[in-house]
């Protein structure tokens, strides 16, 4: 992708973003999906309009990219989104199998307009017990025989 591309999409992720922020949908964040110069996927957060707390632009991308290629892996392509992707959103977008992040606004700027993730970070680096919401593992026989079953399943897709 040239610099001028970049740019392009990314004033789409941009455009995208504006649009549902001014419809009351969601917050200002817009992704855009491309693959060998062609749009795979797009999206705007969509949390309100939605009444989901994962419909953040880049899932809503990713969504809208997996389901017209019909493909959990977005391989060989790069997503343009409005601001730096939150934590789920960028380990969504590492499990698209997605090659290359390009964004506009910084996590700074977002987190001054309200959309501070960094407690997410700080979590994740407390052991289970001792987050905010607390994590207690109950083991299961049965739960863990699904891993094997799985390892051992001949018709297996992994991804």
């Amino acid at each position: 992708m040239t610099i001028d591309e970049d740019r392009m999409h990314l004033a789409r992720a941009i455009e995208l973003a504006r649009t549902t922020m001014r419809m009351n949908r969601g917050g200002p964040f817009g992704a855009v999906i491309v693959r060998a110069g062609a749009i795979l996927g797009q999206g705007a957060n969509s949390v309100l309009g939605m009444s989901d707390p994962t419909a953040h632009a880049e899932v809503v991308a990713i969504r809208d990219a997996s389901a017209r290629i019909r493909s959990f892996s977005l391989k060989g392509s790069t997503i343009y989104a409005s601001s730096e992707p939150c934590p789920m959103c960028l380990a969504a977008i590492y499990w698209a199998r997605i090659d290359r992040i390009v964004y506009a606004a910084s996590c700074d700027v977002a987190a001054a307009a309200g959309f501070d993730d960094s407690f997410l970070y700080e979590e994740l680096e407390r052991p289970p017990e001792a987050r905010r919401i607390p994590m207690q593992q109950e083991e299961s026989a049965d739960a863990n025989a699904l891993f094997f079953e799985w390892l051992s399943k001949p018709d297996k897709v992994r991804y």
